[in-house]
């Protein structure tokens, strides 16, 4: 029996971009969406919600998903390189958590923040958190929306919004983890990474609190 179910805008957003290859947001199935901004946020920024063309359908792709409301997205290189995405989330500043560069982020030296680490349990990310950290309360001060993408978006990427949140709210990684695995139910931090937000915890909270084989993947 269909039922009724209310949720937040951010997690329905989340939810209709729950997926690889096309946006939700794009069906036609979906025949009640409420747009609640007012019309100038509207005309700066809509959504698609309606069936276009099929060249319409074949260029857009899912967008980053929403961490902290209006403020901090979690996403992909090429959602990153995407000019329209970035315009429509208005996105002012970056967080590259790979070893790819592109052209996009040419001269914008002062809103990115690029963390060379391999995509491997090797990889080297807590040196690095405080500085993150730091980044993103700096552009949020500013007004800035930022973005925080790795090559696939699942990986280390997912480890720094995690990582974030343990600092912004001053909680424990199990807490961060299931709610960026809520908003996000395919990210995968490797197993190096996950010990190292367990050393983050201890750093942020003065102890080991999580049992980090509890962590559902």
């Amino acid at each position: 029996m269909p039922r009724l179910v209310l949720c937040e805008p951010t997690e329905l957003y989340n939810i209709l971009n729950q997926v690889t290859k096309l946006s939700r947001l794009t069906e036609p199935n979906y025949l009640c969406l409420l747009d609640v901004r007012s019309k100038r946020e509207y005309d700066e920024s809509h959504v698609i919600t309606a069936l276009r063309v099929k060249k319409e359908l074949d260029a857009f792709q899912p967008y980053p998903i929403e961490i902290v409301p209006g403020k901090v997205f979690l996403g992909n290189f090429s959602q990153a390189c995407d000019p329209k995405i970035q315009k429509d989330l208005k996105i002012k500043a970056h967080i590259n958590v790979s070893m790819e560069t592109g052209p996009f982020f040419a001269g914008e030296a002062d809103k990115l923040l690029h963390i060379r680490i391999e995509d491997s349990p090797e990889a080297q990310i807590l040196p690095f958190l405080r500085h993150l950290c730091h980044f993103i309360e700096i552009h949020l001060q500013l007004g800035s929306v930022v973005l925080i993408f790795s090559t696939r978006g699942l990986s280390r990427s997912c480890a720094a919004a995690i990582a974030y949140l343990m600092h912004y709210n001053e909680q424990t990684l199990q807490r961060s983890w299931a709610y960026v695995k809520k908003c996000k139910n395919n990210m995968c931090p490797n197993q190096g990474l996950v010990t190292q937000l367990l050393e983050w915890e201890k750093i942020i909270l003065g102890d080991f609190i999580t049992n980090i084989t509890d962590l559902l993947y």
